[in-house]
């Protein structure tokens, strides 16, 4: 039996159960206030209730001194299904970010064969549904097979249930394609997501142009291969009055560029991952292949303008591109590995441990570019945890430490850039949907009629 499917085993269904969070404080994102309320579960709604104000027959877990914050999304993350499942199925890598606090992921469309038709639209969604872990919104491809020549039937698509269009992986090099889809996707009231790197100023680079890709003889890539089409790309947004969405951004120089364009009042959003954020270019030192990435690690002055940028809500959420491969794949010569790393069972941890416990990022500010941003930036419907709302929640264990070990991970691949370090922070409770994705071991429960969860 697989991990992610161990997850799933309980000895009640949590649907038909009347769950109570107690002792947790509730943090609202947007305000910073924290308030301690006990948390009722019905329904699949939330009520806020004073302590011991529960049915005698309700679940409780004890969660005293935890946090309670709107469930976690990820608007970044390659499912790998269909195609590659040897590194990772939608079962797995949704069961994983259940794990990771993730109520709700949005899945790139570079598969093999890539998510083109609304057949394969569909089948994201079925495969999903059958897992019963984290909801699954599917981008689909911008151009046909993923060639940058033609658009993609992008209503039909959108009708079947993709919520946004990116040919991640590839950048769309010809710009009047790109107008067309930012025209048509407009019509859909959808956004486009960027992959910004030009190819031919990337070449075949594998490092930042710098000091590092040159004292370890990588092929650079310059910071001129996101900047000209960040900048391109924000101009055929002023065109075509369409949504864009810039993935994750690398150079501190694209950041007033998204800023400059927001002032003018241009539909124009941008995400960091927490490898952008956390690390530079000198962990490259090794040619450890785990670090290797597109776009890749910069220079410390990239990362600190880009965690200024986020500060300041130019960058609007904070995406994983969680991009699973196998051990047998990613252990190669550097030039030669594929690029990615995982992210969604240590994102949360990494950031808290990196940035809030070193005081350069609030909570709060971390929590809603982990959640409602993400949501707004894709039309998900999703707000603070709130009487009568609906129960999509993660509980933050702040106090928790524990150690990034490969044989512990619940996805398929372990290409993490982590491995082996000590973490502060955790999540140990998922709720969507009033359903109890995951919870930790060690967050315990009071009998209920007898049941009692594993």
């Amino acid at each position: 039996m697989e991990r992610w499917e161990a997850m799933r085993m309980t000895e009640w269904d949590s649907m038909k159960r009347v769950l109570l969070l107690s002792g947790v404080e509730v943090l609202n994102p947007e305000t910073g206030k924290k308030v301690r309320q006990d948390v009722m579960i019905k329904d699949g709604h939330v009520r806020l209730v004073a302590a011991g104000d529960h049915p005698d027959d309700a679940v409780v877990f004890d969660l005293t001194g935890k946090i309670a914050v709107p469930g976690l999304v990820d608007i970044h993350v390659h499912l790998r299904e269909p195609g590659d499942e040897d590194a990772e199925t939608i079962a797995s890598g949704t069961a994983a970010a259940a794990r990771g606090g993730f109520v709700a992921v949005a899945s790139m469309a570079n598969t093999k064969p890539p998510i083109d038709n609304p057949q394969s639209v569909r089948f994201v969604l079925e495969r999903a549904r059958q897992a019963g872990m984290c909801r699954v919104y599917p981008m689909a491809a911008v151009s046909q097979g993923l060639e940058g020549k033609a658009l993609t039937e992008m209503f039909d698509l959108a009708e079947a249930g993709a919520v946004a269009f990116s040919d991640d992986g590839k950048s769309i090099m010809d710009a009047n394609l790109m107008r067309r889809a930012l025209q048509y996707a407009s019509m859909l009231d959808k956004v486009i997501v960027t992959h910004a790197e030009d190819l031919h100023l990337k070449g075949e680079g594998v490092a930042h142009e710098g000091y590092m890709a040159t004292k370890l003889g990588l092929k650079p890539v310059p910071r001129a291969a996101e900047e000209v089409i960040v900048a391109r790309d924000i101009r055929l947004v002023e065109l075509a009055q369409g949504r864009l969405h810039v993935a994750h951004v690398s150079c501190g120089t694209s950041v007033p560029m998204l800023r400059e364009a927001q002032k003018r009042g241009l539909r124009v959003t941008g995400e960091v991952t927490p490898h952008h954020l956390l690390l530079n270019d000198t962990v490259l030192e090794h040619y450890d292949p785990r670090y290797k990435m597109a776009p890749p690690l910069r220079e410390d002055s990239d990362r600190e303008a880009l965690l200024e940028g986020l500060k300041d809500g130019v960058i609007q959420a904070i995406a994983t591109d969680h991009a699973p491969h196998t051990e047998i794949d990613k252990d190669a010569a550097f030039d030669e590995a594929p690029n990615g790393v995982v992210g969604v069972e240590t994102a949360f941890s990494a950031l808290y441990t990196g940035l809030v416990k070193t005081g350069k990022l609030d909570l709060a500010k971390l929590v809603y570019a982990m959640s409602l941003g993400p949501a707004r930036i894709l039309d998900i419907e999703h707000g603070p945890v709130r009487d009568g709302g609906p129960a999509d929640l993660t509980v933050l264990d702040l106090d928790a430490s524990w150690t990034v070990k490969a044989d512990e991970f619940v996805g398929r691949s372990a290409n993490c850039p982590w491995l082996g370090q000590a973490l502060q922070g955790q999540p140990v409770m998922t709720v969507a949907g009033g359903r109890v994705l995951y919870h930790h071991p060690a967050v315990g429960t009071t009998k209920a009629h007898g049941l009692l969860t594993r």
